[in-house]
């Protein structure tokens, strides 16, 4: 019996949660779920229908891209999972999707401003989208730069990746990462709903003002801060 047992599972459910949540098309998509104990991630076969996939065929993989265990071939998208396994050793899970109003959002090369205190309950900053990458890239090893294009992202504009848990990349889509694979999922529904909830914004009020920052440190602070009262 593998000792991968509970890690495929987790791996699955949350790939099955992905394809549940209407945030995905076909057999797009993809959620992994990190061991670091062992130093692998657990990831979603490339191509396989989700109504086709089980526990199982998850695919095994270290942060160097070998498979450990499997017989299926990982995710295209496989290589930008290590990269950010690799550099962000505090998150348990990474998920990507081809969602609607957050591939949207990607393919306008614009960031999705802070509108509402939806935005404001999950994360204090406008939701970042990395540039295009440059053709040089493009031609080099992608997935890989991928995760780089995201990093580097994230150092320009002075975010920390612990507290915005998601991503858009240009031209592309969304990634979305989390203490473990469920949280990320949750990020990556939460980020469609703000996505289609800014479209609308636009939509209706093409000026649109930000929300000011005594409500969305309000709305931030009282789920997250350190005398945070919402919830049980």
């Amino acid at each position: 019996m593998t000792i991968y047992k509970d890690l495929k599972n987790e791996c699955y459910q949350a790939n099955m949660q992905l394809n549940a949540l209407g945030l995905v098309v076909y057999t797009f998509g993809n959620v992994s779920a990190v061991d670091r104990k062992n130093g692998v991630f657990a990831i979603k076969p490339s191509g396989v229908p989700y109504e086709d996939l089980k526990p199982e065929d998850m695919v095994i993989v270290d942060f160097d891209n070998n498979i450990v265990e499997g017989t299926l071939r990982p995710s295209s998208d496989t290589k930008t999972h290590a990269y950010l396994y690799k550099n962000w050793d505090d998150i348990g899970g990474i998920a990507h999707t081809h969602a609607k109003y957050s591939v949207s959002w990607a393919q306008s090369q614009l960031d999705i401003p802070i509108f509402g205190t939806t935005h404001a309950d999950h994360l204090t900053a406008d939701i970042p989208c990395a540039p295009p990458m440059s053709d040089a890239l493009i031609k080099g090893n992608y997935e890989h730069n991928t995760g780089i294009q995201i990093i580097e992202c994230f150092q320009e504009k002075s975010l920390s990746h612990q507290e915005v848990e998601m991503v858009l990349i240009g031209n592309h889509g969304p990634f979305t990462w989390g203490k473990d694979a469920a949280k990320a999922v949750y990020n990556s529904k939460v980020l469609e709903v703000i996505a289609e909830m800014a479209y609308l914004t636009r939509q209706i009020n093409p000026n649109a003002p930000r929300l000011k920052e005594s409500l969305i440190q309000k709305h931030y602070e009282r789920k997250h801060g350190k005398n945070s009262y919402y919830g049980q």
